[in-house]
């Protein structure tokens, strides 16, 4: 089975840490969210990928190999690149990549966590002879989604593009995994931008049976907001994703996991759930509770992580503290600075000593 990824995406609130990585690279638990989502694909019977791609293509060709297998990680995989020389919405972006695709296929945005049923939901598409089944999760506030009421049988009756709170006709959403037929793309007019939630799904419903939504109470979350982001590391902390939360790492203590040669310095207090990437050191006297250190991340004497997340690299200097937020691959927070209300500093930034930032983005260091 094929999948087309949409990866395309500028990540613009994540920025900073967007401007030097594309948002489905962004590490998740010390793996890129992407890796994430094409093992989830592969455990499903996906054999052949195209990544979608338009904001810093040469990433991805340097994270992946070209036109090949891709990644030990991902066995017999395939990964394609189909690379937009200009926007072309979702549905552009979807018959751009899925050109020469003559079969079902998997369509799912690329900052989209989940652990959706595949099986169950291809299933479902082929019992109902669907044209186009759309995944949906609930939510308690649909206000800031497309909300898409159906039928008894799944049928989709509307779309409703972020309705004002308490007016929603319904709390399931579009959770952003379809599965299509070949004819859906003879529906979209090729290199044109076309939103596929906005107009090449809701133009279906003048033709009853061919468009349904599949409900599923699966674990889902979009990544792409500081929030989410920080959350997304919350929940692979607590076992939402994967058990252990990162490939390769171990558990020294209750909660408290580690990859490689981390060092632990004596009298650092390390308060679960916590995990440590490969080369990464705490010194004593430092307090580290509920964070994700990256690999040869450092953590000096006496400065203090609470739900943050640092990228690989990043130095948080004796006397600094950083809560609800996240420092980028490479940062030095110097002495005695604060973090808090999901800040996020960008890759090589350097914050001066004493700074005190709550909410802020701090660009990335231009090489």
């Amino acid at each position: 089975m094929k999948a087309v990824v949409l990866v395309g995406g500028e990540g613009t609130r994540l920025r900073p840490l967007t401007f030097t990585t594309p948002k489905p690279l962004l590490s998740i638990a010390n793996q890129p969210h992407l890796e994430r989502q094409l093992l989830w694909l592969a455990s499903h019977g996906v054999d052949e990928v195209v990544l979608s791609m338009g904001y810093l293509p040469d990433a991805f060709h340097e994270h992946f190999k070209p036109d090949g297998a891709g990644h030990d990680l991902f066995g017999d995989i395939v990964i394609r690149y189909a690379i937009e020389d200009e926007p072309l919405g979702t549905a552009g972006a979807v018959r751009f990549a899925a050109e020469g695709i003559d079969e079902r296929f998997i369509v799912c945005n690329g900052d989209v966590l989940t652990a959706l049923d595949l099986d169950a939901m291809v299933r479902f598409h082929d019992e109902h002879g669907a044209e186009a089944t759309i995944s949906l999760t609930q939510v308690d506030d649909p206000s800031a989604f497309g909300v898409v009421p159906t039928q008894d049988d799944g049928g989709v009756i509307a779309f409703v593009e972020k309705p004002a709170p308490g007016k929603a006709p319904s709390n399931w959403i579009n959770a952003g995994t379809y599965v299509v037929e070949p004819a859906f793309l003879e529906r979209i007019p090729p290199r044109l931008n076309v939103s596929v939630e906005r107009e090449t799904f809701p133009r279906m419903l003048a033709e009853p049976g061919l468009l349904f939504g599949y409900k599923s109470d699966a674990y889902w979350l979009d990544i792409g907001t500081p929030e989410k982001y920080l959350e997304a590391h919350a929940d692979a902390l607590a076992g939402r994703l994967s058990n252990p939360p990162a490939p390769g790492a171990r558990e020294i203590t209750a909660g408290v996991w580690v990859q490689g040669d981390a060092t632990i310095e004596p009298d650092a207090r390390i308060e679960a759930p916590v995990l440590i990437g490969a080369g990464a050191r705490i010194e004593a006297g430092a307090r580290v509770h509920a964070s994700v250190l990256g690999s040869a991340a450092v953590v000096e004497a006496r400065a203090e992580l609470e739900r943050a997340v640092l990228h690989n690299g990043a130095r948080v200097s004796h006397g600094s503290s950083v809560r609800d937020s996240v420092v980028g691959a490479y940062a030095v927070l110097k002495p005695d600075v604060s973090l808090t209300a999901e800040t996020i500093i960008g890759a090589s930034a350097t914050v001066p000593s004493g700074t005190r930032i709550s909410g802020g983005r701090v660009p990335a260091e231009r090489g």
